[in-house]
């Protein structure tokens, strides 16, 4: 504690509010980032689908689906833009010094962007204008464009966390930068894929946990079976490659940021046969209160045998290395992540074991509670990846190179304290709005089916949308677009 208490007495009084300032809006931006990533090629699967097989259940989930897509890229918008101004106005020293080495990332990002939204307004609008396959096909570029826009984000971040493609003039600053290496640095494709199939893996679980509560309540038609299967499946054929994606990232980081990864695994010394700590807490003297201990574990997990030397935290200088506190911070986190991954490659093993055995969804009422739950334990285990990712490399924001007392705006800190409160109570309002509209579709989505099973048949999927302009003569079914027929669901949801 003392020696905690001793680093942020050197620290200036803005970085604080800074940080918790940056860490809210992160937090609350990448709630939002596996449906603006994985949502469009779930959406385009679905689609597919419908269109191969004639199958209007399934275009009509894919148009649905495309809806909610659409709200949440609008709310993404929204938080994507204040985090971009907060990297200039926060870190003013990080992107002023540094922005021309990494700042391609960004720019990647953002072209992404606009051909993300470009793409989507053209999905929406071909719904009811466009032939059935012009319309599918126009929309394949759309994941492409959301894998774009993720390989930006992560290129920068992992510039920041094995930054090279530089050299150093006199003054420190860099000179002679190196674009290619500066994009694609050694920490860059581990963090990129286990990010992107984290984004796809969390939102299969997300959208199949809404058809799990469905089909919990009673609402057992093909709707909500197609609805929970589709993305579940996914989920649950990315979740054992997610597995082994995370265990190459982590050795990864134990080769080419070792102060990092003895945080995460809260190594005190450098030694061999290190045991590996579930949970536990590390003391500022380098004890380890409470927790699981594996003997010999962590050495056999970094390197595939018991001899295998672990760095650890005290090989630095205290100043050069996370404090106790961020340690554990960074250790929980992982070790979180981990156990929601065990548990989530168990679920899915469960329903792999049905569905080769019965070509069918378990019946067991414990599944679908457990289906229903995973999306959110999903979202815990995205939070804690980037927990793991940011508090590990402290006190660098660029590793080895820039601390992050450094890169710290000169704006005072109660200014930054108030601007934080301003933010949450934004950020309140939109998030309860965006899932104030998602209720209202899915309400009127409900109300829509009983009444269309009650009363009539169904119009043709390609020409009844739930979005778009309105006050147009409905088409009979005569005029329904290839690949309509009736589609009676009852009790719809999402």
């Amino acid at each position: 504690m003392l020696s905690t208490a001793a680093l942020l007495a050197d620290t200036p009084a803005q970085l604080l509010p800074a940080r918790e300032l940056m860490a809210f809006t992160l937090a609350s931006h990448i709630l939002l980032v596996p449906f603006g990533v994985a949502l469009p090629f779930i959406t385009l699967l679905m689609h597919h689908r419908a269109l191969r097989r004639d199958d209007a259940v399934a275009l009509l989930l894919a148009r649905r689906w495309s809806a909610v897509m659409a709200v949440q890229f609008a709310v993404g918008v929204v938080t994507g833009t204040v985090l971009s101004f907060e990297l200039g106005l926060l870190w003013p020293g990080m992107m002023g010094r540094w922005g021309d080495v990494f700042g391609l990332g960004f720019g990647v990002e953002a072209w992404a962007f606009f051909l993300e939204a470009v793409l989507i307004a053209i999905y929406l609008y071909g719904w009811r204008r466009l032939r059935p396959w012009t319309h599918f096909w126009l929309a394949v570029p759309l994941p492409l464009a959301a894998l774009m826009g993720a390989f930006g984000i992560i290129a920068a971040n992992s510039w920041m966390n094995t930054p090279q493609g530089f050299a150093l003039d006199a003054q420190g600053n860099p000179v002679d930068v190196d674009v290619r290496q500066a994009v694609f640095t050694p920490i860059f494709g581990p963090e990129y894929w286990h990010f992107v199939v984290a984004m796809f893996l969390t939102a299969g679980y997300v959208v199949a946990g809404v058809y799990a509560v469905g089909w919990l309540r009673g609402r057992r038609d093909r709707y909500h079976r197609l609805g929970f299967t589709l993305p579940f499946t996914v989920a649950a054929v990315l979740t054992p490659v997610q597995f082994m994606l995370g265990d190459s990232a982590a050795r990864a980081v134990f080769h080419k940021q070792p102060i990092k990864f003895a945080a995460t695994e809260i190594v005190w010394k450098t030694d061999t046969h290190v045991p590996e700590y579930m949970f536990g807490r590390l003391n500022s003297d380098g004890t380890i209160s409470g927790g699981l201990r594996i003997p010999q574990l962590d050495s056999i997990l970094a390197g595939f045998k018991p001899s295998t030397q672990v760095t650890g935290l005290t090989s630095v200088p205290a100043a050069d290395r996370p404090t106790a506190v961020q340690a554990t911070i960074a250790h929980w986190a992982f070790d979180i992540m981990v156990t929601i991954g065990s548990l989530l490659i168990l679920l899915a093993l469960w329903y792999g074991w049905c569905w080769l055995r019965h070509r069918d969804l378990p019946r067991s009422r414990w599944f679908f509670r457990c289906a229903a739950v995973a999306g959110a334990a999903c979202l815990v285990t995205v939070e804690c990846g980037w927990i793991t990712t940011e508090v590990g490399r402290q006190p660098w924001i660029v590793y080895h190179h820039m601390r992050v007392s450094e890169a710290v705006t000169d704006t005072h800190a109660g200014s930054l304290w108030a601007m934080l409160g301003i933010v949450i109570v934004v950020y309140v309002a939109v998030f309860g709005s965006f899932l104030a509209v998602v209720l209202k579709m899915r309400a009127r989505w409900r109300v829509a089916d009983e009444s269309r099973a009650a009363a009539r048949p169904a119009p043709a999927p390609e020409a009844d949308t739930p979005y778009g302009p309105r006050g147009e003569p409905e088409p009979t079914a005569a005029r329904a677009a290839p690949g309509g027929g009736s589609d009676h669901t009852p009790g719809g949801a999402l």
